[in-house]
């Protein structure tokens, strides 16, 4: 993995629509159409589908704006702030057991059933990386270009 492989900084909220309107009154921010569904994850405790729902900038620095989904990984940070980073993997398997490798934990992934694979690890500073199989860029940059769907307007 390489530092230029970094794609955009998440953030879980609370309140989603006021989060969109506040990024994009404070600094312009435009977004693409709210994206997600029922995913299927293998967490700690086993296997589970939880319906995850987000929201792209088209403006760069991306930003990832995510539902809060209670009693997961996908809460907001205490005190607001990044609640991941997100990096385009060539290969999530091995990726993630080179992080584990260097002190990082699994706290999901998914296998690539039903969607391109990706993972999420904590550092031992704290860092939540998601790990974000390279194939589902073209439909991501598809996304952000306007090609797929239309834009959140606050």
């Amino acid at each position: 993995m390489r530092a230029e492989d970094q794609f955009h900084l998440g953030l879980v909220v609370e309140d989603f629509e006021k989060a969109l309107a506040e990024f994009s009154d404070a600094f312009g921010y435009e977004w693409c159409a709210e994206i997600g569904g029922a995913v299927p994850l293998i967490l700690p405790t086993g296997n589970a589908v939880l319906a995850i729902s987000c929201v792209y900038s088209r403006t760069v620095p991306r930003l990832e704006i995510v539902r809060r989904i209670p009693g997961t990984l996908w809460e907001p940070v205490a005190g607001g702030g990044v609640h991941h980073v997100g990096y385009w993997s060539d290969d999530v398997a091995a990726d993630a057991a080179e992080l584990t490798r260097q002190g990082f934990v699994t706290e999901a992934t998914r296998d690539g059933t039903g969607g391109a694979p990706f993972a999420f690890l904590r550092g031992p500073s704290g860092l939540l990386v998601e790990l974000v199989d390279r194939v589902a860029r073209p439909g991501l940059e598809k996304l952000w270009t306007g090609g797929g769907g239309d834009a959140w307007r606050p």
